[in-house]
């Protein structure tokens, strides 16, 4: 039986204009592969030049409106050139994340065969794990503001915000999927030496659930060492989960070490109301997510719907489907497609920041 789809489009700006076509060849590629689903795409033009005309990032009813679909596939949003870049992230970034409790962004860093990635001595077998960060509060709260503004005495304050539910049901889902990765080990990163408040909690709630998962081993790392173990020791990685901020920073590392952003794949996702695509990215198509469940393939997505690994095929999916083996649904044909697709993608010419 074939299943359908609703997949809302926007390209945003920049490079993501000029990724998303090769990104519609991917999703094509999988739908000819596997044969089981079929996608409907309809695009919106929203983002900075619709910024530019309308005083707005998006319709005022946006929201609603990307409630109807089963999933967002979204594109790099920022013209920093033109408008700034917390007016970009919080007028539609942000609204979609927040509104839709896409509380985790999941990004896999994996270096595909047939590229040759930054890092000396490095290849595929040792670049291959997943990244986990807290999508909905902590540093991107937005809680804070400026007086005196203009005067010698101007003062800004922005405060970060972590509470126990949305702390322990982002580290929980890194758990979960560390037990379904080759290593199940999880790593918990913080800087809990110089932020004694937040960072210590985070820290407590994550011993706290690592006594329920003694079949995972765990580590706990500063963000600064941690960034150090991207470049010197990725084959030591399987799961790393870490706060709304240290994450974006390392995952923008992670990108690097995988042949570029252009190869760096993303998905927000709230996990307790994903569709789940036969190919398997819990959520969004890797850019946006609404009430049903969305993924989010951000900038350039070619790896992250095809790479079916990250969330374990093998083991049993949402909504009580049951997952293949990869070889049973042609995936390495997919696999050798995307590798060609891969070859012609990537980089791009437009201005655009890529995913904050």
């Amino acid at each position: 039986m074939v299943k359908e789809y609703r997949i809302a489009v926007i390209p945003g700006d920049g490079i993501g204009k000029e990724v998303m076509p090769e990104g519609h060849k991917v999703l094509k590629a999988v739908e000819e592969v596997l044969g089981d689903f079929h996608l409907h795409l309809e695009e919106y033009l929203w983002g900075s030049q619709y910024y530019l005309k309308h005083g707005r990032m998006m319709p005022q009813d946006a929201l609603k409106t990307l409630e109807n679909y089963d999933a967002i596939y979204l594109g790099a949003i920022g013209m920093p050139s033109m408008v700034p870049d917390h007016v970009t992230l919080w007028g539609l970034l942000l609204p979609i994340r927040k509104c839709f409790e896409q509380y985790v962004n999941i990004r896999p860093i994996r270096l595909l065969p047939g590229l040759v990635g930054p890092l000396r001595n490095k290849g595929p077998e040792d670049i291959d794990f997943v990244c986990v960060r807290e999508n909905t509060e902590g540093e991107y709260s937005g809680v804070g503001g400026r007086v005196h503004v203009g005067t010698p005495y101007e003062v800004a304050l922005q405060t970060s915000v972590f509470t126990r539910h949305a702390v322990e049901r982002v580290i929980r889902f890194s758990f979960e999927l560390a037990r379904k990765r080759p290593k199940n080990k999880l790593i918990s990163v913080t800087k809990s030496n110089a932020c004694q408040y937040s960072m210590v909690f985070w820290d407590e709630v994550f011993s706290e659930l690592a006594a329920e998962y003694s079949d995972v081993q765990t580590e706990k790392w500063h963000v600064d060492a941690m960034a150090a173990r991207f470049i010197t020791h990725p084959e030591t990685l399987d799961v790393v989960v870490a706060s709304n901020l240290f994450a974006d920073i390392l995952t923008d590392l992670g990108g690097a070490i995988q042949g570029g952003l252009g190869m760096s794949p993303s998905g927000n996702l709230n996990p307790e109301r994903a569709v789940a695509l036969h190919v398997r990215a819990t959520s969004w198509l890797c850019s946006g997510h609404s009430g049903k469940g969305y993924r989010q393939p951000h900038r350039h997505d070619l790896g992250w719907l095809l790479d079916a690994r990250i969330l374990g095929r093998k083991k049993s999916r949402p909504n009580g489907h049951q997952g293949n083996n990869e070889d049973s649904h042609g995936t390495q044909g997919l696999d050798s497609r995307l590798g060609r697709l891969c070859q012609h993608g990537g980089g791009g010419r437009g201005d655009s920041r890529q995913d904050l």
